[in-house]
Parts: structure tokens; C-alpha cells; sequence
């Protein structure tokens, strides 16, 4: 008696030509083994909107989309070991114990102005997560951040804060297209804990080794979340080959 009693043409045994698919080498993604701080998210799809997005013969519109569709798709990755609690709700058929996040625990955080185009996206996981903003400018000569702007939900300083949940007890998600010097980045991390933050994401699509090396060195426990490490920095500060500067393709002022 055959053990397959159906057509072998139906259900081909493996063979060269019908091999048994293997397990996603993007099951779990794992920290660089040099930048123990840096998670590069690998997903097939992360990596295809990606490509799209380097390409310069990208429009504004469809720029404008694709950092919001990488960046809900990198949110999946980065709020995974965010804690939950017991709530209790009504099925059609019975009450029972369910698991939710607390949104108003959760802060989204764009350094201006880019980090803007990823706001939307992380906000369509996080639909009431509170919005920060710190605005930070970067000399073009001497490539180190100067603040100009901040404000985050929680922050005891502030006149007239709504402190029901204070800084300390939020979780922060810092949302910026490219992390190229750091030096941004360290100065935003820097706001954050003056504010009372002490649980604090970055969010990135690009990075490059120098910043992410700045970031271990000022704030090494703040984990990276990037869509790619590329190569490195050129004479002006730009990523490479990076995707330009994300602040004018996603406003058109390129």
C-alpha cells in the first residue's frame, strides 16, 4: 500500500527541481557584531521600499510615501518587547483576559524636519502615542548640532505640562531619516534624559558607522533601529551611497 496514494504529479516529492524551502534567514534580526547598540531590520519588504527610496528618479510624492511605509514596517520590529497589561473585555461569547499596550505611555519624537515624513507611519501601529519635537540645525562647516527647538509630553520643565504621565515613565521613539555624524542624534538622546526620559528608541532608515559609534559612545543604551548600515561619510557629512538629503526629497526643496 502506497504511503501516497494521490498522484505524485499533485504532490512532487523534494528534488532539485521542488526543493523544501529553508528557514528565513530574516527570522530574528541580531545586532552587528561591532555595534552591539545597532539593529538592522533586513525584512525583504524593508529592503525592497528601500531601494526605491535611493533611487534619485524617486518622486516627491513617492518618497514622501515610502519613508512612511518603512518606517511602520521598522515600528513592527522596534515595539516588540514593549510590556503590556491584563485588560478585561467582552467577546461576543464570553469575557475573558486580553493583553494590551498603553499607548499613552508611548512618545514619538522627530527631529525636525525630517523626521517628520516617519511620524505618520509609526503612528499608524501607534495611533494615540503622544508627538514630541526637537529641532536641531547642523552647521555645515563644522558638522555639530545646535538646538533650537523642544518640546516633549511629560517634561516637568515645561509651563503648564501635562504631567499625568511623566517622562520617566513614557517610552520614547526617536524618529529621524539618517543618522550620518550622530551628532543630531546624541543631541536629541541628551534632550530626552534632561527631560526625565530613561527608556529611549532611535529609529533610523540609513546609518552610518560614525554616528552609530558616537551614539555607543554618548548613549550606549539606546538601541538603533535602521533599515541599512551603508558604507560611510563623505567630505560633507553625507552618508554613502546613502539617499541624499531626506529633508529635501521629502519636501521638494531639492
Amino acid at each position: 500500500l502506497s504511503l501516497f496514494p494521490f498522484p505524485s504529479s499533485l504532490f512532487p516529492l523534494p528534488s532539485p527541481l521542488f526543493p523544501l524551502p529553508g528557514p528565513p534567514h530574516h527570522l530574528k534580526p541580531m545586532p552587528h557584531p561591532s555595534l552591539p547598540n545597532l539593529l538592522v531590520l533586513d525584512h525583504p519588504l524593508i529592503q525592497h521600499k528601500l531601494t526605491l527610496l535611493r533611487d534619485r528618479a524617486t518622486s516627491t510624492r513617492d518618497f514622501k510615501h515610502l519613508v512612511s511605509e518603512i518606517a511602520m514596517l521598522m515600528a513592527y520590529e522596534a515595539t516588540k518587547d514593549l510590556p503590556t497589561e491584563a485588560v478585561e473585555i467582552d467577546t461576543p461569547l464570553e469575557r475573558m483576559q486580553g493583553r494590551m499596550v498603553s499607548d499613552k505611555k508611548l512618545t514619538l519624537v522627530p527631529i525636525l524636519r525630517a523626521g517628520l515624513g516617519m511620524v505618520d507611519g509609526v503612528s499608524e501601529l501607534l495611533p494615540t502615542a503622544r508627538v514630541g519635537h526637537i529641532g536641531v540645525a547642523r552647521d555645515e562647516t563644522s558638522l555639530e548640532p545646535t538646538r533650537y527647538y523642544a518640546k516633549i509630553p511629560g517634561d516637568p520643565s515645561e509651563p503648564n505640562a501635562d504631567l499625568s504621565v511623566r517622562a520617566t515613565d513614557r517610552d520614547f521613539f526617536i524618529l529621524d531619516p539618517m543618522l550620518a555624524t550622530g551628532g543630531s542624534a546624541t543631541a536629541a538622546v541628551t534632550t530626552l534624559k534632561t527631560a526625565g526620559a530613561r527608556r529611549i528608541r532611535f529609529l533610523c532608515i540609513v546609518a552610518a558607522p560614525e554616528g552609530v559609534r558616537r551614539m555607543l559612545d554618548g548613549h550606549p543604551d539606546v538601541r538603533i533601529y535602521a533599515a541599512a548600515l551603508d558604507r560611510g561619510l563623505n567630505g560633507q557629512g553625507y552618508i554613502v551611497p546613502g539617499l541624499g538629503d531626506a529633508g529635501d526629497r521629502l519636501f521638494g526643496t531639492r
